[in-house]
């Protein structure tokens, strides 16, 4: 197939590039810049010059010529609404392939630093988190679009080298709190999924995936408090639990926000109609990984 990657250049989508292409898969992606088409280019992928924004048209083009088109961006809210539409609007009636990666963020409950006994396959019913309701309002019009094989991916907590998730979110402010930190009981959960467990994921919707469907990617859980625990024996330093207006401080408002929440979710759909299973369960596993020590070690 000829399939065009939307974020290219990016954590999730630039695995999947780097995936597809080595499967024998002829695969162009976006660079906004000079400089990220040079670095397509030496992967092998074909670089299409464009943007989400002044540069949209382009971007366009690119997915009407491409006979599969896999979005795996994350620009602003407004930007990603007229993005889909426009893709949608495009493809409507060739039949070809549009997959949307989105996240469990969508489902994502505040829950303060407490565990939730929620937890959502594919199609189980829930109130959208009201920061991404825009990302919902995309899944859906994606998993209507006529005439075209849409899908939507759901990836929890994506995890595995170079990623930015929770495990590195509480080895980096180590060196300026003095203590690995979790909020309130730290019992909130994330289902988690290691980056090469979501790309052949998504290399089997590509060849198996039916048109609306909607796939979730979850390996295994691990709760806060628990990644706090295993990063402070590794580092030699005491565990903390953080209020909400001292996590704001550490990590921001937005990332306070999220590493106070809890999103659960079970991968029915993708077990059952792809066949999929996940290689990679233990995101522990990236405890004491030289990365993530720096993270600690440098931000004195």
């Amino acid at each position: 197939m000829n399939i065009f990657v939307i974020g290219a250049t990016g954590f999730v989508g630039g695995s999947l590039a780097r995936h597809l292409n080595a499967a024998g898969h002829t695969v162009t992606g976006l660079a906004r810049t000079g400089a990220a088409a040079e670095i397509l280019a030496a992967q092998g992928i074909i670089p299409v010059a464009g943007d989400l924004e002044d540069r949209r048209p382009m971007v366009v083009d690119a997915a009407r010529r491409a006979d599969g088109v896999i979005y795996a961006a994350q620009p602003a809210p407004a930007i990603e609404t007229a993005t889909t539409d426009e893709l949608i609007r495009a493809l409507a009636g060739t039949g070809k392939t549009l997959v949307f990666l989105s996240g469990s963020g969508v489902l994502m409950q505040r829950t303060a630093g407490a565990w939730s006994p929620d937890v959502f396959a594919e199609h189980d019913p829930f109130t959208p988190e009201p920061l991404a309701e825009y990302r919902k309002a995309a899944e859906d019009s994606v998993l209507a679009a006529a005439g075209v094989r849409s899908m939507v991916i759901r990836p929890g907590l994506i995890w595995g080298p170079g990623d930015h998730g929770h495990v590195s979110m509480i080895y980096r402010p180590v060196a300026a709190t003095g203590a690995a930190s979790y909020i309130g009981s730290g019992l909130n959960t994330y289902s988690h999924v290691h980056i090469d467990d979501v790309t052949r994921l998504i290399d089997r919707a590509l060849t198996h995936g039916r048109a609306g469907g909607l796939y979730h990617a979850a390996a295994g859980e691990t709760p806060n408090r628990w990644i706090a625990e295993q990063v402070a024996a590794d580092l030699g330093v005491e565990t903390r639990s953080l209020t909400t207006e001292e996590a704001t401080e550490v990590w921001g408002e937005f990332g306070a926000l999220i590493m106070a929440a809890s999103s659960r979710i079970r991968a029915v759909a993708a077990r059952r109609e792809l066949g999929w299973h996940p290689e990679h369960t233990d995101m522990l596993t990236e405890i004491g990984e030289h990365r993530l020590r720096q993270l600690a070690y440098t931000t004195v």
